[in-house]
């Protein structure tokens, strides 16, 4: 299971846990204390593959989880009951079965690579389908985002859209056909 966006998460432990069930990217805030750095590197993740919340059941975790979703609203989000994330009275990702850590993170509808077929568009796709450059492309860009189920967007989050749902060269064309 190769997870396409990138999972937030608390620790080393948690990343060892997230890895050993999932092929991901993690970035760690290494507690509540997120350095600016840090935060740049979850924003950059956020405009460019999306980001799943995943902290720990427990009030730091929920603290931290809080924080996030304030600055990052669109993040989806995964959760783990405490009773699965419980080894000796520590509580964290990195207790949780890898079996688990997959359902959390299948429940948070999570994209998977194999999903995207590793068709990615690029501007010059966009061009060539006139959904940017041409005097009607916010026109065109609005009929193929709703034929596509994604909604309308700028040329740039049009494409990121694009991309991040996995919408097929195929499927687009079809859309355009239709205006």
């Amino acid at each position: 299971m190769k997870i396409k966006e990138i999972i937030i998460v608390e620790g080393r432990d948690d990343t060892a846990a997230i890895k050993k069930s999932v092929d991901a990217v993690t970035i760690e805030t290494h507690g509540y204390g997120i350095t600016e750095k840090t935060w740049s590197l979850i924003e950059k993740a956020y405009r460019e593959k999306g980001i799943i919340v995943f902290t720990d059941p427990d009030h730091a975790g929920r603290q931290i989880r809080q924080r996030l979703m304030k600055r990052f609203p669109d993040a989806k989000e995964a959760f783990l009951d405490r009773s699965d994330a419980e080894k000796n009275g520590d509580i964290g990702i990195e207790n949780a079965s890898s079996e688990s850590i997959r359902s959390a993170l299948e429940k948070a509808h999570c994209l998977l690579e194999e999903s995207v077929g590793g068709q990615e568009f690029t501007i010059d796709d966009m061009v060539a389908a006139g959904l940017v450059g041409q005097a009607d492309s916010a026109l065109r860009r609005q009929f193929a985002g709703k034929s596509l189920g994604i909604g309308y967007s700028n040329g740039k989050s049009f494409l990121q859209k694009l991309n991040k749902f996995g919408i097929t060269k195929e499927e687009l064309y079809k859309a355009i056909r239709e205006i």
